[in-house]
């Protein structure tokens, strides 16, 4: 684990893990979506990783946002077996030569399936949320990254609950929300969602992934108003996905990152990349754009 250093210029995050994938011809029509390959193929995994470092991305996240012991465990996969994979996540990352490995723990929305992380509200306690994420960081800090990513986060509740499940646990992290119109996904002012981490110790890093690319601007502002705190922001594409057809809808702006990163940079943004719909084109261009 290396600390890292977020008081200078920023740092450049990959894209979507998933977007890499599928052009490798890899196929996620899974409930465990890209933790699939951590049971079946690995090696794509790794080479999916080493595209963005080739790229230049110096933070790379693992595959295991969508990962947990019960959707394993629906697979066959035993507890303990399932807790190897975890920690696989992040030597894989490793083994791609990635300079920073940020593990990512994703929402509980993401593991049920269905988008519920682009609604959050799931009807549960802080507590039981809590109780579902701790054993998923555990498993994960157990294989030594350097950071963890709390990551794509619908709601305020749930990020409590994170911030509880991660309290102790000896690695830093960064906190980011999913939204749409200075909003959480489920309805939350930004500014409020934010402040549930102001006073965290182990929270390094504050702000926003997967969304639109003219909402980053200002999500950064907010969130380093409201907390003082590094932000990071990785927005998607602009797309949006119809479930039902099982397709992407609307135009790309994945090629604007790079030109609106700078103005990111600015407002106080120091780990900056891409989330769904962005690749290593466009990480090579963001990475050359903040001059990394």
């Amino acid at each position: 684990m290396r600390d890292l250093p977020l008081s200078g210029g920023p740092l450049v995050l990959d894209g979507g893990l998933s977007t890499q994938l599928a052009a490798q011809g890899c196929d996620l029509a899974d409930e465990l979506w890209t933790a699939r390959l951590l049971a079946e193929d690995q090696d794509r995994l790794r080479e999916a990783h080493a595209a963005y470092v080739r790229a230049g991305a110096q933070v790379v996240i693992t595959a295991s946002y969508q990962a947990s012991f019960e959707g394993f465990a629906r697979r066959g996969v035993g507890r303990r077996a399932a807790a190897r994979l975890f920690g696989d996540s992040v030597r894989l990352a490793r083994a791609a030569g990635a300079p920073w490995v940020a593990a990512s723990v994703g929402p509980y929305g993401a593991v049920l399936g269905g988008g519920g992380e682009y609604r959050g509200r799931y009807g549960l306690s802080v507590a039981a949320l809590e109780r579902f994420h701790r054993p998923r960081v555990e498993a994960l800090v157990a294989a030594g990254p350097d950071l963890l990513a709390l990551e794509t986060v619908p709601d305020a509740v749930e990020a409590e609950a994170l911030l509880r499940a991660v309290r102790g646990c000896g690695v830093p992290v960064w906190l980011s929300y999913t939204a749409a119109g200075g909003l959480t996904r489920a309805g939350q002012p930004l500014g409020e969602a934010f402040a549930v981490a102001a006073d965290r110790e182990e929270v390094v890093a504050v702000g926003v992934n997967c969304l639109a690319p003219d909402e980053v601007l200002g999500a950064v502002a907010t969130a380093r108003a409201v907390t003082g705190r590094p932000a990071v922001a990785y927005p998607n594409s602009g797309e949006g996905w119809d479930a039902g057809r099982g397709r992407w809808t609307g135009a790309s702006g994945a090629g604007l990152i790079a030109g609106l990163a700078p103005a990111w940079a600015d407002a106080g943004a120091r780990l900056i990349g891409g989330c769904c719909r962005v690749g290593p084109g466009e990480i090579r261009e963001l990475a050359a754009a903040l001059g990394r």
